[in-house]
């Protein structure tokens, strides 16, 4: 069917929704011109709610030439005074655009989206709200913009968040970003499903492409969409004051609406478990913990680098010396709390009252550095080398287990594979020069050995079908009445 539909129907569908666009933009450009704030607060003069039904034609054409013949909707739209925020999930495509180009409800967008040709004057049209990776105060502008406009008393367009903040494999709802729930005004949850036979319209950051995504849909005969507007959530007092409880409160509406699980883990934490490093984490890592601590820390994700530089260099004159809470709290710089308490548990391996804080610095780097396993194993050997720059096989254990985040792990057959000259010590460079010429040691020298094993190194294909994230989800609520999985037992 794909060779048949990629040399018959594909090349038509593809020019003819490019020249949707194409068709769109002229309008789009037109009525874009010349807008300011005040105007856009105004109500939508008649030529523009012309302009208004011309584009939301010519994008459901786009639509039905890739193959969305009909779009089933259910519920009601809520008016934008009954709803300034439409929050919608699982994000999981580009083609989640649909309810965009059917609503033209505004959407947060990158800056550099409005100079791409042709489609940047389209996002302009629709009164997005942009964010600035150049600017550092850029999500606080735009936390500071998405309230504004919902506090506008329906002047503005509706916002339409993807709370999620990534794309997904709709297995489940992980961690809504509290963006949208800042406000404390009332929201509208959108669900949307995809009830296809076969799956070619996940697009994540593993699998198939943008352009393969492209390619596959266009060569169904007929692909299915399901937008379902859900009943306006309107926060509690309680919830207004804390937007993460309103958040989960709402992921949870979402998530019985789907009949999927949630999971409290993050973009960051999947892309943490599934980084292309040397080193895989195992499905039992206690790194994943680790990280939604260090985030709960308020730890800044773009700071953290530094962080990790200045706890190095204290680690480094420490050596070898264990801290107790108040010593580790006093480290940090942060005050003693349930979150810090729960982190130094993390570490304290013969529950003694005492960790090494080496272990604390090893950890943030690969949470800092997923995919980069060679810089944390050499910051790693600056901490626990000797004099002479050598590490010891229990160093490297130590090492390794806890880059890994278990409880256990037999470094044996690695070491006396890097260690050829049979000194009982290596060096960072020995270290080096092996991985180089074996890239894929760990699968080799460290897997192999542990599959099975009760330290439950057992590593699991990462890649799910289609090549999209593993599912993190717990197998039930009652996980999380579990104790914290410590690194060493």
């Amino acid at each position: 069917q794909i060779a048949f539909m990629t040399l018959t129907l594909f090349p038509i569908r593809l020019f003819f929704a490019a020249f949707m666009m194409l068709l769109a933009w002229p309008f789009a450009f037109i009525a874009s011109m010349g807008s300011d704030e005040q105007e856009l607060e105004k109500p939508l003069s008649w030529w523009r709610k012309i302009v208004d039904v011309l584009l939301k034609a010519i994008m459901r054409m786009m639509w039905l030439a890739g193959g969305f013949h009909w779009i089933n909707v259910k519920g009601r739209r809520a008016l934008p005074a009954e709803a300034a925020i439409l929050t919608v999930a699982p994000h999981s495509s580009y083609f989640d655009a649909i309810p965009v180009t059917m609503t033209f409800a505004s959407i947060v967008m990158k800056a550099e989206s409005k100079d791409i040709p042709v489609w940047g004057t389209l996002i302009k049209y629709i009164r997005p709200v942009f964010v600035s990776r150049a600017d550092q105060d850029s999500r606080r502008k735009t936390v500071e913009e998405i309230k504004r406009r919902a506090q506008s008393g329906g002047k503005w367009p509706q916002i339409m968040i993807f709370p999620e903040g990534t794309c997904t494999n709709r297995s489940c709802l992980i961690t809504f970003k509290p963006g949208a729930f800042i406000p404390g005004v009332p929201v509208q949850p959108v669900v949307l499903r995809y009830p296809n036979k076969l799956d070619t319209i996940t697009w994540t950051w593993q699998g198939p492409g943008a352009f393969e995504i492209l390619w596959l849909t266009l060569c169904q005969f007929h692909n299915s969409v399901e937008i379902e507007f859900l009943p306006v959530y309107i926060p509690s007092e309680e919830e207004r004051k804390n937007p993460v409880l309103y958040a989960n409160n709402v992921r949870r509406v979402m998530a019985e609406a789907l009949g999927v699980s949630v999971t409290d883990y993050t973009f960051e934490d999947c892309q943490l478990a599934l980084a292309e490093g040397q080193l895989r984490l195992p499905s039992d890592t206690c790194l994943l913990e680790f990280a939604k601590l260090v985030r709960s820390l308020g730890l800044k994700p773009e700071k953290l680098e530094d962080d990790l530089d200045k706890y190095a260099a204290s680690a480094m004159k420490m050596k070898k010396e264990k801290v107790d809470l108040k010593e580790f709290s006093a480290y940090l710089e942060f005050p003693v709390s349930q979150t810090l308490e729960s982190m130094f548990a993390l570490f304290d391996e013969n529950e003694d009252g005492v960790i090494d804080i080496r272990e604390f610095v090893i950890a943030l780097s690969v949470v800092c550095k997923p995919s980069k396993t060679l810089e944390t194993i050499q910051l790693a050997f600056q901490l626990y080398q000797s004099e002479g720059g050598m590490v010891t096989e229990e160093d490297l254990a130590c090492i390794l287990k806890t880059a890994m985040g278990v409880s256990q792990i037999d470094v044996t057959h690695l070491f006396r594979a890097v260690d050829e000259e049979e000194k009982g010590k290596i060096t960072y460079d020995d270290f080096y020069t092996f991985a180089v010429l074996h890239p894929h040691f760990a699968e080799d020298y460290l897997y192999a050995d542990q599959m099975g094993a009760e330290s439950g190194l057992e590593t699991s294909s990462l890649s799910a079908p289609n090549g999209i994230c593993t599912d993190f989800s717990p197998d039930s609520s009652g996980d999380r009445r579990k104790p914290l999985q410590k690194k060493l037992n």
